[in-house]
C-alpha cells in the first residue's frame, strides 16, 4: 500500500510541473511602419535545445506571417518563403535579421509605431513530430534607424 501512495504521489508531481521550453527566443523585433504600409519584417534570435523546426508564425497584427529568406541570385536579392520552415539546429542560435532569414508580416492590420509592442505566436516541430508554441511579445523599432548589410 505504502509503495502505491509513493508511486501516486510521485506520478502527481511529474504531472503538475511546468513543461520546460526547448526553444528560447530573444531580442524579438518588427520594423516601424508609415501609415497604409501593408507589409513589415519580424526579426529575433532562436535557440532549440534538442534541435528542430521554426514551422510557422502567427500574430492579430497581420493577416498572413511566413518564413522567409533572402538571398543574392547572381547580382539580384531575392526573397522566398521556406515552405518546409527555418532549421534549428541544436544548440545553436539561429538569428532571423534584415537581409537574411526573417518573418515577413503581410495584410497588417494595424500601424506599427516605435516603441510599442505585439504579441507573435511561433511553432517550432521537434524531430519527433512535437509542436512547441512560443509566445512572443515584439518590440516596435524605428525603420530608418537599421541598417541591412549583404
Amino acid at each position: 500500500m505504502k509503495t502505491f501512495f509513493a508511486l501516486a504521489i510521485a506520478a502527481a508531481a511529474l504531472a503538475s510541473s511546468p513543461v520546460h521550453a526547448q526553444t528560447t527566443v530573444s531580442d524579438a523585433w518588427v520594423r516601424s511602419t508609415v501609415p497604409q504600409q501593408r507589409a513589415s519584417g519580424l526579426f529575433l534570435t532562436l535557440t532549440s535545445t534538442h534541435g528542430g523546426t521554426l514551422v510557422a508564425a502567427r500574430t492579430a497584427a497581420a493577416a498572413t506571417a511566413e518564413i522567409h529568406e533572402m538571398k543574392m541570385d547572381g547580382d539580384v536579392m531575392r526573397m522566398r518563403q521556406l515552405a518546409k520552415g527555418l532549421p534549428l539546429p541544436a544548440g545553436q542560435p539561429v538569428t532571423l535579421k534584415p537581409g537574411a532569414h526573417h518573418i515577413m508580416l503581410m495584410g497588417l492590420t494595424q500601424n506599427l509605431a516605435v516603441g510599442a509592442s505585439i504579441p507573435v505566436v511561433l511553432t517550432v516541430m521537434d524531430a519527433k513530430g512535437t509542436q512547441e508554441e512560443l509566445n512572443v511579445k515584439a518590440v516596435v523599432r524605428d525603420a530608418g534607424a537599421v541598417k541591412t548589410h549583404h
